[in-house]
């Protein structure tokens, strides 16, 4: 097999992962909202003929309810999360060479194996639709570009079951197919890059194509003129085994109610804190600084608004979550105000660094040894055991300020007491 790689991914991810344990889903408009139920995150086909867009606030369909019978889900990460882990193990399985891309997409490098790499394609998509019950799509091209927009052209057009290979078609008629595909499609180029692309004459994937790389270097950037190489099927983006560190770690929610009490904002952004600790440590990670911030309801013009923001140093690094609530608590009680109406709340750790190049100060080698031993216990326990089993009582226990999920499935396939029951 020639250069190929691939993109597979799942088809409106969220919603299948509901219709797996809900097959009454099945053939019925189907949404999967954000947190606190406010936006559209995930739409069926059924949905999408509605004229539903991704996005939209649920309250200006909510009418679709009672008129079209729209079903409406609030978010279950913990099920999206685990059949995401799922299909990607089951993918890495069909090449040497896997890196995963997003939640529901990953690339998978067919170079230098045997076989056909369409056939190998359907047999993806027969096997994640057979073992987990979920629907993929999957595009094939000698450069992730070219993949990631065979797999556009695998969604859309219906002649190809789902599975697009560019070397099925001759070079004549993969031209005419690029003269159809709005350059928009391309991956990377947004809304902006679109409308400077088409004041440049460049309104097709074809004309993208075809231009001068020197020219889109110099007018647009760099990585425009490498998508110009990959267009040709000269790979320039190579596969990532290993996810690259975060950056920086961000962990906020909007509330299920409007807060105003300092003790409640407290309990908040310590759950926060303990969620993003979580992650740092996953990456092997530390962080230098701390940002806490909140702000009242911006669409609540007869409200007065409050959003303040503060970054907290920290003197060594470190991915302790009893330091970073300490550092996280201090920020939050001099920046906080009575008599406002809060709306969400997060923090921020930025300053990352690899866990095994943390400098110590003087004092804190057997306190480090200390503090690894606790959090690898509680992140054991929680790994096992389910998320929060073992927390701190800062972040509360009623906990009123939580998300609203009126409509969240079951954890199907991660706690025991939500398993599902056959009748």
């Amino acid at each position: 097999m020639k250069s190929a790689i691939a993109l597979v991914d799942g088809n409106n991810f969220y919603v299948s992962c509901e219709r797996v344990f809900n097959p009454a889903l099945e053939n019925r408009p189907v949404v999967v909202l954000s947190n606190n139920d406010g936006c559209v995150v995930s739409r069926s086909n059924e949905a999408k003929a509605l004229g539903i867009r991704m996005g939209v606030p649920f309250f200006e369909i909510r009418t679709l309810v009672k008129s079209h019978g729209l079903v409406w889900l609030s978010s279950n990460y913990a099920l999206y999360g685990d059949i995401s882990a799922r299909m990607m193990a089951l993918l890495g399985e069909f090449a040497p060479q896997q890196e995963i891309y997003s939640i529901d997409e990953c690339f998978l490098d067919f170079s230098g194996m045997t076989g056909n790499a369409a056939d190998c394609g359907r047999k993806i998509r027969q096997c994640i639709r057979q073992y987990l019950g979920i629907t993929t799509c999957t595009g094939i091209g000698a450069s992730k570009t070219l993949a990631k927009l065979a797999n556009h052209v695998a969604k859309t057009r219906h002649q190809y079951c789902g599975v697009f290979d560019w070397a099925m078609l001759p070079e004549a008629e993969q031209a005419a197919l690029m003269q159809e595909l709005d350059v928009g499609e391309v991956w990377g180029v947004g809304r902006k890059l679109v409308l400077h692309l088409q004041s440049m004459g460049i309104r097709t994937v074809f004309d993208l194509q075809r231009a001068n790389a020197a020219l889109i270097r110099k007018r647009c950037s760099v990585v425009l003129e490498r998508t110009v190489t990959e267009l040709n099927g000269v790979s320039g983006l190579g596969l990532e085994d290993v996810a690259p560190r975060k950056a920086q770690i961000l962990s906020s929610r909007s509330f299920g109610q409007p807060v105003t009490t300092l003790d409640e904002l407290r309990e908040a952004v310590m759950s926060y804190v303990i969620r993003a600790a979580e992650r740092l440590r996953a990456q092997q990670s530390t962080c230098t600084q701390v940002t806490v911030f909140m702000h009242t309801n911006k669409f609540r013009a007869d409200a007065p608004q409050y959003s303040p923001a503060m970054l907290v140093p920290l003197s060594v690094a470190t991915d302790d979550t009893r330091r970073l609530c300490a550092a996280a608590r201090f920020g939050l009680e001099r920046i906080y105000r009575p008599g406002y109406q809060y709306k969400k709340a997060g923090v921020m750790f930025t300053g990352l660094q690899p866990a095994a190049n943390t400098q110590a100060d003087l004092f804190s080698g057997y306190e480090r040894s200390r503090s690894n031993r606790l959090m690898a216990a509680m992140d054991s326990i929680n790994a096992i055991y389910g998320m929060n089993t073992a927390t701190f009582a800062g972040a509360g226990i009623r906990q009123p300020w939580r998300m609203q999920t009126a409509q969240k499935s079951p954890r199907y396939t991660t706690s025991w007491s939500e398993l599902a029951i056959a009748h």
